[in-house]
């Protein structure tokens, strides 16, 4: 084991968290490295929102779609809303609002367990049918459902699907080949979730957005749009890491860091004060337990 990760790989064993994999870059260069059982393809969760914001400062930049575009612009909605409390009905949601999970749902639709068991296959009409609990734009509530919006609208608006549109413009240029990413019913890209990645994967796509946007000397993704989307444009109201605000489908932390953060311990870090990058793969509930360790084992050696 190497000395950079000893107090980190200490720290998960005693307090029993189940990390597979952790990579450390700092400068552009490996630092260190430390696999439970090997690094290979796992899937990223939530991770895979953040891929997903790419795709929109990529089509953004192209002219094909603008934040300030609504669901309605692109999904005709033939239901009428019966809705008493005069909130906008869904169609009014701007590309803005889902990326800041600002939708104005109190319960966030299409999550996990609902898309597993949801009778409806077309879930743009499933999610256009229901009405808002508050005005959007305002509050932040974590949905998935938001996402796959997204991956909806950028579907519409570009003609194919968000992981086909980023296999030449992202994956491609980073060298990732083979892509798996999950779909709905109706063969639109998850966005959300279910994007197969290596932590070495990931940890590439953390210098990626480090180097804002940058890569092999080629900027993929407007650097502008990386500043945006990695930025706080929402208050969250959770508690530690989660409670640093929100971008375009990245999460803030502290120590003036932000992340791609996925569901049982995915984490991509960018640390651009230290130039380093922290990519963790993991199967752990106690997702604030492993950025504990992260703060008070891993920051310390990237003098």
């Amino acid at each position: 084991m190497s000395k950079h990760l000893k107090g980190f790989i200490d720290t998960i064993r005693a307090e029993k968290l189940h990390v597979h994999s952790v990579r450390v870059l700092h400068n552009g260069q490996l630092l260190d490295e430390w696999h439970s059982d090997g690094d290979r393809r796992r899937v990223q969760h939530s991770v895979s929102k953040s891929f997903t914001s790419m795709a929109v400062g990529l089509a953004v930049q192209e002219g094909l779609i603008q934040l300030d575009d609504t669901l309605g612009d692109y999904f005709p909605c033939d239901q009428a809303q019966l809705n008493s409390t005069q909130l906008p009905p869904a169609r009014e949601l701007t590309l803005r609002d889902l990326l800041c999970m600002s939708s104005g749902h109190d319960s966030p639709p299409l999550w996990a367990d609902e898309r597993a068991s949801l009778k409806e296959k077309d879930w743009v009409k499933h999610y256009m049918s229901l009405s808002l609990d508050r005005m959007p734009g305002n509050h932040f509530t974590y949905s998935s459902g938001d996402t796959f919006m997204i991956s909806a609208m950028l579907q519409a608006a570009i003609g194919q699907t968000v992981k086909d549109y980023l296999i030449p413009r992202l994956f491609e240029p980073l060298g990732m080949v083979d892509i798996e990413w999950e779909t709905s019913p109706l063969g639109i890209t998850l966005g959300c979730a279910g994007l197969w990645l290596s932590n070495e994967e990931l940890s590439r796509f953390g210098q990626f957005l480090l180097q804002e946007g940058r890569w092999n000397n080629k900027q993929l993704v407007p650097n502008e749009w990386i500043r945006a989307a990695t930025r706080k444009q929402i208050e969250t109201s959770g508690d530690g890491d989660w409670g640093q605000g929100y971008g375009y489908q990245f999460w803030m932390c502290s120590h003036n860091a932000y992340r791609a953060d996925g569901a049982f311990g995915q984490f991509c870090i960018v640390l651009p004060s230290k130039k380093a990058v922290i990519s963790i793969n993991s199967e752990e509930e106690n997702m604030q337990g492993i950025l504990n360790a992260v703060w008070e084992q891993i920051l310390p050696v990237l003098a």
